[in-house]
């Protein structure tokens, strides 16, 4: 697994994941590549999905909902991650159509006291045959309705 062992904080809304900064993931000056944020975003939105049944394993989509496409990813980078070791992702929708999504994020120490970065990251469901944008299942549906932040719950 590739996310750490501490206890997952309880947030407002959306949800923390911890995940592990590696000493491949550095650059020559010791801080955490700013190419590695998008990858340990994918770090700790995977376990969160593959718990409730969204996952990718043995060469299978359990669900037809794991197929979709980055569409849009942006960051701002507030204050250098320095070193390995475990460091809080949360994460959030913003928005959750028909067939997109658009996470928010930010990373932070493991105590919440620094600020690393923020930014949002922007998905479409693709249809394996045609890659054509395809509408999310029910299923996603619920799953997705967990991380919405309470002012983008539809009304």
């Amino acid at each position: 697994m590739s996310h750490a062992t501490i206890d997952q904080p309880a947030v407002e809304f959306g949800h923390v994941e911890h995940v592990t900064v590696h000493f491949d993931d550095l650059d020559a000056m010791g801080i955490l590549h700013n190419a590695r944020y998008a990858v340990l975003l994918e770090r700790a939105l995977t376990p969160y999905w593959a718990d409730r049944g969204v996952s990718f394993r043995g060469g299978q989509h359990s669900s037809p909902d794991v197929f979709h496409a980055v569409r849009e990813f942006t960051i701002t980078y507030r204050a250098p991650i320095t070193g390995t070791g475990p460091v809080a992702v949360r994460f959030w929708l913003e928005h959750f159509g028909t067939s997109s999504a658009r996470y928010a994020f930010e990373f932070r120490s493991v105590d919440g006291a620094t600020l690393h970065a923020t930014g949002s990251r922007a998905i479409v469901r693709l249809d394996p045959a045609t890659l054509r944008p395809t509408p999310w299942t029910e299923a996603a549906r619920a799953v997705g309705a967990t991380l919405l932040r309470p002012a983008a719950v539809p009304a």
